[in-house]
């Protein structure tokens, strides 16, 4: 069985954030949340980690990550770009928005060989999220199987906006469908969406399970984004050529909905932190030295 390797989607533009948020320190020793992310899998078993960029970011992300982290595990890089469509598509004048996470995980098939954890640069998802993926990676079962990390939707909100959150259902422990909503908030009763620019919400049952974009993928799912992506395209790029995205979360529904593939729940003791806005920084900082009190941590990460 090849080992398992580690995706990390580095590539956003950090709009809701204003800045790139991949590279923003989160502790005196110039530790970013993709440092603790690899160190937490270097911990579970992971020796191989792929960073997916854009160029434009290539040297700053190199110079600030990927160098001093190669020293500890094995980096190659990716890079999503706009341009980077099937046969038969083209960019839409005007086009700046990246096409979303399927895609980005589209764009790295060429340098993922074997089973692959696919995971957000930006969220902190715990020791315990990495080690339940990696023993999925590494256990023998059907490659059309694959996984998915669950939180509890409370636990992953921020008191500074909106943040995008997979609404999960989920039967005998296993992912029965997934709905991405881009705008979820935080509210007295617990959670709500809006598809509306706020004009209606949605509740969110407190105890709802939600994706936050960990998954544990076999080798075939690049089969099955290779086929899903171009379908989405021919739609949505017409619909909405300037803003259309294509989610991970939706790429597994619609493969859920033709049968294609099966996910199973993992979940994590550890509770989610992450840096969608600004202000989300200061919480997320106060919350590692926490956890490096507590000796979850070293206080140098790598020494």
């Amino acid at each position: 069985m090849k080992k398992p390797t580690l995706v990390i989607m580095a590539a956003g533009m950090g709009s809701r954030y204003g800045g790139l948020k991949q590279i923003d320190p989160m502790d005196e020793y110039g530790n970013v949340l993709m440092d603790f992310s690899v160190f937490d899998a270097v911990r579970a078993g992971f020796e191989d980690v792929v960073f997916i960029i854009k160029h434009a970011i290539e040297d700053d992300f190199k110079a600030a990550i990927g160098d001093r982290l190669s020293k500890h595990v094995n980096v190659s890089y990716a890079f999503q770009e706009l341009s980077m469509l099937p046969d038969g598509f083209t960019v839409p004048e005007g086009r700046v928005k990246p096409w979303g996470t399927a895609h980005a995980v589209l764009c790295a098939k060429d340098v993922i060989h074997g089973p692959f954890a696919a995971l957000n640069a930006d969220d902190f998802y715990g020791a315990g999220a990495f080690k339940e993926v990696y023993d999925f990676l590494t256990t023998a079962h059907p490659d059309n199987e694959h996984a998915i990390v669950g939180y509890k939707v409370t636990e992953t909100l921020t008191d500074f906006g909106s943040v995008s959150r997979g609404i999960c259902e989920v039967r005998d422990g296993y992912l029965s469908d997934i709905h991405e909503r881009t705008k979820v908030v935080k509210t007295e009763d617990g959670a709500a969406y809006t598809e509306d620019d706020g004009q209606t919400y949605i509740p969110i049952p407190r105890d709802a399970t939600v994706s936050m974009n960990f998954w544990g993928f076999n080798e075939s799912f690049l089969d099955v984004l290779s086929e899903s992506f171009p379908r989405f395209l021919k739609t949505a790029i017409v619909e909405n050529p300037l803003k259309c995205e294509d989610y991970l979360p939706e790429t597994v529904r619609r493969a859920l909905g033709q049968g294609a593939i099966r996910v199973k729940l993992l979940t994590s003791p550890d509770r989610w932190h992450g840096v969608t806005h600004k202000d989300d920084k200061p919480q997320v900082v106060a919350a590692i030295k926490r956890l490096k009190e507590q000796g979850v941590y070293p206080e140098r990460l790598w020494k």
